[in-house]
């Protein structure tokens, strides 16, 4: 399998649409509050054109089979990025490619100049939590910004 690393093009969106939503429905996540209901979760190609944004995609073989990003949502502190919609393909999850999406995502952080890395998730995703501890993740006690993902009820933050 050739796995390719890169940014995300218009004709991704329905593939990186249906890997996000067929990922939250396995976990029973599926509900108001989540990007599962979120109109944006249709058109990523244009939600990254935001200046300091930025959304990676993983394709093995020419099939996005992944995806995972930053974005500087409104209300999160001066110098502060959200990493966002990290999802992988049920058929490739294990492999590593989640870690290689979220270290782009970080050093797309980096690049723009955050010093922090904010993220929302749920305690179900059991395996994505421990990626984020693993990796520099602590956990707070309460959201930062304004995402609108009400129904999230774990937040995490990396200080670079």
């Amino acid at each position: 399998m050739t796995m390719t690393y890169r940014k995300i093009k218009e004709k991704d969106n329905t593939s990186i649409a249906e890997i996000i939503r067929a990922s939250l429905k396995a976990y029973g996540l599926d509900k108001p509050g989540t990007v599962y209901t979120d109109p944006t979760t249709d058109f990523l190609s244009e939600v990254f054109k935001v200046e300091g944004s930025e959304y990676w995609v993983a394709e093995a073989d020419g099939k996005i089979v992944g995806g995972c990003g930053i974005f500087p949502t409104e209300g999160l502190p001066s110098g502060c990025v959200e990493l966002v919609k990290l999802y992988t393909d049920i058929s490739v999850r294990g492999q590593g490619i989640g870690k290689a999406l979220m270290q782009k995502s970080i050093e797309s952080a980096q690049h723009f100049g955050y010093n922090e890395i904010y993220l929302e998730s749920f305690p179900d995703l059991t395996t994505a939590i421990s990626m984020y501890e693993k990796n520099g993740f602590k956990r707070l006690s309460a959201p930062l910004g304004n995402s609108g993902h009400f129904a999230c009820n774990v937040w995490m933050l990396l200080v670079l």
